[in-house]
């Protein structure tokens, strides 16, 4: 790899056998190294291999304390590989910079206010579970101590990842999406629905995997729409007509067709959510004395 720019002893920007700009983090890196000088590959810890503003990124981690860098990466990672997503170069670049503003943001006695926390719990509960997880581990690895509110916006990096959302933005507004989705379901079922339930947080898991799916144009073919729609019309009639309802909301917002298939495990997701709202309700006979 030839040295393209040192930043610091630490930060380099280099490009890579594949003719990529790479940004390379590492200890003594860039130490009296010069551009147009190979890498020490034995001194690479880091490697983040950016589309674009590979130069902009190097100076952004070139700010940041080695040890930080390595320490946000570390528990940024583990919790993605616990929500079984891989993490791009960009995201991990994102999580960093946004961790560290945050400990600056702490030690210059400035609080964020995130109020997202109890949607962020009923839509992505697992994503904010590791979020916390995360906030936990960070603050007994170092002295400043990140606030709790801080996980709301780390689950929302970790949802990016897991939808391949190119932003926290556009992860946001898929987000909002989910929450749409769960208006709906609210708005045909009343109070018996409960945005916090399994079936819920099932329904929600569901809804990210399709928008991966959606996004990269690979919806569900499997023939599952021809072989039982037509039986779930019949068995689940009032189900159907909420799948329809999510499916049509999808189309407008993603400006897409939402295949027959992906409608059939809608539909599925949905009577599985009407029977547990079912099984909850009182029925007579239940309660003799």
């Amino acid at each position: 790899m030839e040295i393209l720019r040192v930043f610091n002893n630490n930060v380099i920007l280099a490009r890579d056998e594949l003719g990529r700009e790479a940004v390379l983090t590492g200890r003594g890196l860039g130490f009296q190294r010069r551009p147009g000088q190979d890498v020490d590959a034995g001194l690479v810890a880091r490697r983040y291999v950016l589309a674009q503003n590979a130069e902009s990124v190097g100076e952004v981690m070139a700010a940041i304390p080695l040890e930080r860098i390595a320490l946000i990466e570390r528990t940024f990672r583990a919790a993605a590989r616990d929500l079984g997503t891989a993490v791009p170069s960009s995201t991990i670049v994102a999580v960093v910079d946004h961790v560290n503003q945050a400990m600056e943001r702490v030690q210059a006695g400035t609080v964020m206010d995130y109020p997202l926390r109890a949607e962020a719990a009923h839509l992505h509960p697992e994503e904010l579970r590791l979020a916390e997880r995360m906030v936990a581990e960070l603050n007994r690895a170092q002295e400043v101590q990140l606030p709790d509110g801080e996980a709301v916006a780390l689950a929302l990096h970790l949802f990016a990842a897991a939808v391949g959302a190119p932003s926290t933005r556009e992860a946001a507004r898929q987000s909002r999406l989910i929450g749409q989705v769960m208006d709906i379901l609210k708005a045909a079922y009343g109070d018996a629905f409960r945005p916090d339930s399994i079936d819920a947080a099932r329904f929600a898991v569901h809804l990210r995997y399709f928008l991966v799916r959606a996004r990269t144009g690979e919806q569900l073919a499997d023939g599952t729409g021809t072989v039982i729609a037509e039986s779930l019309r019949r068995r689940h009639p009032r189900a159907y007509q909420v799948a329809v309802r999510v499916k049509e909301l999808l189309e407008v917002r993603l400006g897409i067709a939402v295949q027959e298939d992906e409608t059939a495990y809608l539909t599925i997701h949905v009577a599985r959510l009407e029977n547990g709202i079912d099984r909850s309700r009182p029925h007579p006979g239940n309660n003799r004395m």
